[in-house]
Formats: C-alpha cells, structure tokens, sequence
C-alpha cells in the first residue's frame, strides 16, 4: 500500500451548502490541504476553500499548504502550452506531497466543481502517482453545469435530445448544432451563434457575487458580454458556464 493518500474533494460551485456528506467525511480524513497560489487577484478561492475547512470540519489540526501555480506560456500552442503548465505544476505537486506530508497521513486537493469536468487535477495527480509513492481517491461534486441550469430552473436536455459540454474555443470553430454547455470561454464565443439561438448564462455560482442572464443572443449578449467585462475587472477573475441552445426548425 502507498504510504501516502491524497483525496481529490469536488466542492462544488461556489456554495458550501453544495457539499456532499461523502466530500464531509473526506474533509474530516485529511490532515494537510494543498491549494495553488494563483496570485493576490485570486486570494478569495483559497480563502472559500479556508473557510469550506472551518465550517465542516470537527476536529482542529489540520493545516494548509499553498503551492505557486507555475506560469502558463502564452506564446505557445494551446496544447504544448498546457501540456508544458501541468508537467510543471506535477514537479510542484510532487515535491510538496514528499516534503510536506509525513508517511502515513492523507492529504487533498479541493477542486472547484467537479473533479471531472475541464479540470487538470485528475490529470496532474495521475502524473505525480506514476512517479511517486501515493495512493489518491476522487470524490465527486456538484457541477458548475448542474448549479447553472437549477438557478435558471430549465432542464439541461431538450426531450430525448443530446447535449455537447465543450469550450469557447471549439464553440468558435464548429459553431452549435443542438444544445451545448460552453466553458472555459473568455471571449464571449455564442456571439458566433444565430441570433435567435437562446443563452442562459451564469457567472460566480452558488456565491454572494453570483450573475444571471437568459434570452437569445441577440436580446442579451452584449449585456452578457459587457456585465462580464465589468465583473471581471471588479474581482480580478471570473467563473463563468453557460448553456445555448438553437432556435427549432
């Protein structure tokens, strides 16, 4: 057996009601919490994940690790540039799970959302695995997807229809056909859609600060677009999904 354990916790969208009481029962298993140091700008995630800890955990003791998330080469091509950024926060990882986590303990990674959808921890951590003595688990939580689409009340599916989760940029070169979640977009890409096509989107989900706007792109995507804008400027950062859907034939 590994001599150390890492769990990777889903926790949700942004409201610590989101959590599950298995992502609980983690929480109180885990004696070190590593988080990435995205810089001042982004201070207020590590601190929702501080106080997600205060809140559920019955037990002092526990102690938080903040590793410096290595910078992502723009000039690069997407791919080699994010290949290159996790190879370089893996050697991050590793070295921190080996100095800082005795043999015997557990430590864990609490992962905006779902561990599952358009993020690189699952990844990074398969990689430090490969090379190191650790054993990880990976505890599922609620979706950005899930939050959006139960704060605008609407089903994420028409009947008997499927549904496509991509990002803004293959929104950009292969337009919508159907209905389609778009992450990781910030550069406002349904505005490539038809105008009739409807858009319900949400920014900061489940938080104090959190934004919704729905209609068709060609009734609210410039608000979309500008209210963004504004709102990333006031926080530094911005998490946004949304869900389009195109105009029936």
């Amino acid at each position: 057996m590994a001599s150390r354990h890492i769990h990777v916790i889903g926790i949700g969208a942004g409201d610590p009601g989101y959590l599950t009481v298995q992502a609980i029962e983690a929480l109180n298993d885990t004696q070190v919490f590593f988080a990435m140091d995205k810089g001042e700008a982004k201070r207020d995630l590590v601190a929702l994940r501080r106080e997600i800890c205060a809140r559920f955990i019955r037990e002092p003791g526990y102690r938080f690790v903040e590793l410096p998330d290595p910078p992502r080469a723009k000039d690069a091509r997407y791919r080699e540039a994010v290949c290159d950024w996790h190879a370089a926060r893996a050697r991050v990882w590793a070295s921190a799970i080996a100095t800082e986590l005795a043999p015997g303990e557990v430590g864990a990674f609490l992962a905006w959302g779902d561990p599952s959808l358009y993020d690189s921890t699952l990844r990074i951590l398969a990689a430090v695995a490969a090379e190191t003595d650790i054993s990880y688990d990976v505890i599922p939580g609620i979706t950005a997807v899930q939050a959006l689409t139960a704060r605008h009340r609407i089903p994420l599916n028409d009947v008997g229809e499927p549904v496509l989760i991509t990002t803004g940029r293959q929104l950009r070169a292969h337009g919508l056909s159907g209905s389609a979640v778009v992450m990781l977009d910030a550069d406002c890409s349904f505005r490539v859609c038809p105008p009739d096509t409807r858009i319900w989107w949400g920014a900061y989900l489940g938080t104090d600060d959190e934004l919704l706007l729905s209609g068709t792109v060609a009734e609210v995507g410039e608000r979309i677009a500008a209210l963004r804008a504004k709102a990333r400027a006031r926080h530094g950062w911005i998490m946004d999904t949304y869900l389009v859907r195109a105009a029936a034939e």
